[in-house]
């Protein structure tokens, strides 16, 4: 329990920082945003390692697939208009930091010194941070349509500051593009472990991972032969980041809690 304290102080920073960007971005309390990650980060550094290993069980792969999409996000943002996108992304960070500090899971342990290792986890948590970006700004694509077909004015706070709707499906695009290139190589480096599915318990969640990869795929495929866009691009997107959820904390969330048994 020792990562509760930067947990509890890092929950502040997020939802402070996400609630400026709602209503008043020009204020200095959107660089909480800073503040809550590096306390985020001090939580994560006392709950995944220990004596040399790289903890990973459910929990704790969740707070750190959410601070590594948060992070993400704010160096995105200094780049592209993304920024309030945080409104979802940086309460998601904290309530899942929580999660992790309070309910601790059983874990397997890998070897830090493995570099193998280390660069599959690596793009794997880049690739899926960098399609959560994707997911939620196809959310608020779809909300920015949706007002606009019904010909209705965007609501007071973030929604009367979100960028053109051509500017929005380009940056998805962009998200989805680089995403996909390291799911590729995600994939492709997790050949060197996969030796027998059943026996590693793997089969589940390649199957999936590769399902979602080919649901990205045609997505881009489309967008470049047809120009697909819209609500098309937005079922596409949101369908395929559905699946890869589902291919790492669905099969995991299982194996672990229901069979008791872990990724080899």
């Amino acid at each position: 329990m020792t990562s509760l304290a930067p947990t509890l102080l890092c929950l502040p920073a997020y939802f402070g920082a996400a609630f400026a960007l709602w209503f008043r971005p020009s204020s200095r309390l959107v660089w909480l945003a800073p503040v809550g990650l590096l306390l985020h980060l001090a939580s994560l550094s006392v709950a995944l390692i220990h004596e040399g290993s790289l903890r990973i069980g459910v929990t704790e792969a969740a707070s750190l697939f959410a601070w590594q999409s948060a992070l993400l996000l704010w160096l995105f943002s200094f780049r592209e208009p993304i920024a309030i996108n945080g409104v979802a992304i940086y309460p998601m960070a904290g309530l899942f930091a929580l999660w992790a500090a309070l309910v601790p899971s059983p874990v397997s342990e890998v070897a830090v010194s493995q570099w193998q290792v280390s660069v599959h986890v690596l793009m794997s948590l880049l690739s899926a941070g960098l399609l959560t970006l994707a997911a939620v700004q196809s959310v608020a694509l779809a909300v920015q349509d949706r007002l606009l077909h019904r010909h209705r004015l965007a609501p007071a706070g973030a929604g009367g500051r979100m960028p053109p709707l051509q500017t929005m499906e380009r940056v998805l695009f962009q998200l989805i593009a680089v995403g996909f290139a390291l799911l590729s190589l995600t994939l492709l480096s997790g050949l060197w472990f996969v030796h027998d599915w059943l026996a590693q318990h793997l089969a589940h969640k390649t199957v999936l991972s590769i399902t979602a990869w080919l649901i990205f795929g045609v997505l881009l495929w489309g967008r470049w032969r047809y120009g697909w866009r819209g609500r098309t691009a937005i079922r596409w997107a949101l369908a395929g980041y559905g699946t890869l959820i589902l291919a790492y904390f669905g099969s995991k969330l299982i194996l672990e809690q229901i069979f008791g048994k872990h990724w080899v």
